[in-house]
């Protein structure tokens, strides 16, 4: 027998649907062989992992304050990969964003002002669009390719941010512990609810959701970033200008993602410390992907990753997993999402191979 592709005379719009659940479903059948052979009772460890975490009103909430960064950051991404400008500098500019905003903060320890906390979050979220303006600047000015900038861009600013938490705005008064000082009431985003650590960093994230969607599918400026991603040359002849929204996207890009890293430290942390993000920048990758570019699948994608993060710590400590169980998790997901895609444009053939050989006898003939 042999198994072949064929291609497709236009894309499956099934295929297109129920590849994102089909890739889920084939990393949790292939989550439980892993755990079966660890030794680990597959269904009571996917349990733990995945119900666990969510099974009370904290765990909820503890849910929304890890998926508000990851939503943030893949939003941010979805307009850049509708131009097919691929940022993959969203750790960086999450990492800057709180670096800026934690320099502003500490020197407002003092403040009783709300506008201390508006002038934290501004400078958070401008200087993760700075970040971003620099891979669009590489890009327009030298043509450099916007993937290797944005990756290196990534660890220039987490060295950056281990410099300045072991030096410049490290806590005098810390014991020697590489952090900031705790930020001011003034300068941290009030919780929600009593008790709970899910703060009003909450409503940034529906709006950003809201904005970006109105954007992308109701705004002439989202139709030229479609229409750049599908054929720049076609977007150049109608008079589209290439380099202005290469700045627009990695602008928009950057500043949701600095966003996301000053409502961290301004959030659930309070000071600047070297773990801000366990690698949120770089899962929201895979959830843009996952939600198919679209800030409605992104928002399902972003909490199903933030429910990884949280059974991975909740299944470190409950089954003494590694912890690096949560980034397994993402890139098998991330690889049966790109092997699913192939369906959507091939049709799987399987063919006896004597009937080929019958087929290859003929046409000798």
């Amino acid at each position: 027998m042999l198994l072949s592709l064929e291609p497709r005379q236009q894309q499956s719009r099934a295929m297109l649907a129920l590849s994102p659940l089909l890739a889920g479903l084939l990393t949790l059948a292939s989550g439980a062989l892993l755990f079966a052979a660890l030794g680990h009772d597959p269904l009571d460890t996917l349990h733990t992992l995945l119900i666990a975490p969510v099974s009370d009103l904290y765990g909820l909430s503890e849910l929304l304050v890890k998926a508000l960064p990851i939503l943030l950051c893949a939003l941010g991404l979805a307009v850049a990969y509708q131009a097919r400008v691929w940022n993959i500098g969203a750790e960086g500019q999450l990492l800057i964003g709180a670096l800026a905003g934690s320099a502003v903060a500490v020197n407002l320890i003092d403040w009783e002002s709300r506008w201390a906390l508006a002038a934290v979050l501004a400078t958070g979220t401008l200087a993760g669009a700075a970040w971003g303006g620099l891979a669009a600047w590489l890009r327009t000015r030298f043509n450099a390719n916007e993937i290797l900038t944005t990756i290196m861009l990534n660890y220039i600013a987490l060295n950056l941010l281990l410099h300045c938490v072991h030096g410049p705005l490290k806590d005098p008064a810390g014991f020697n512990f590489p952090e900031s000082a705790m930020f001011g009431d003034a300068s941290r985003l009030p919780p929600l609810l009593e008790d709970l650590r899910v703060h009003v960093g909450l409503y940034f994230a529906l709006a950003a959701l809201v904005v970006v969607w109105v954007l992308l599918q109701r705004s002439f400026i989202g139709f030229q970033i479609k229409v750049l991603g599908l054929d720049p040359r076609a977007a150049g002849f109608v008079g589209f200008r290439e380099k202005r929204l290469v700045w627009l996207v990695l602008l928009v890009s950057g500043g949701l993602a600095g966003l996301a890293g000053v409502g961290e430290v301004t959030g659930p942390i309070g000071q600047l410390v070297p773990q801000v993000s366990p690698g949120y920048g770089y899962a929201a990758i895979t959830v843009a992907f996952l939600g198919r570019l679209n800030p409605f699948g992104i928002l399902l994608a972003g909490l199903l990753m933030a429910l990884l993060y949280l059974g991975g710590e909740n299944a470190q400590m409950a089954m003494n997993l590694p912890q690096s169980i949560t980034e397994l998790f993402q890139g098998m997901m991330l690889f049966f999402l790109l092997a699913c895609d192939v369906l959507i444009l091939y049709r799987p053939r399987l063919a006896l191979r004597w009937g080929r050989r019958e087929r290859v006898r003929e046409a000798m003939a």
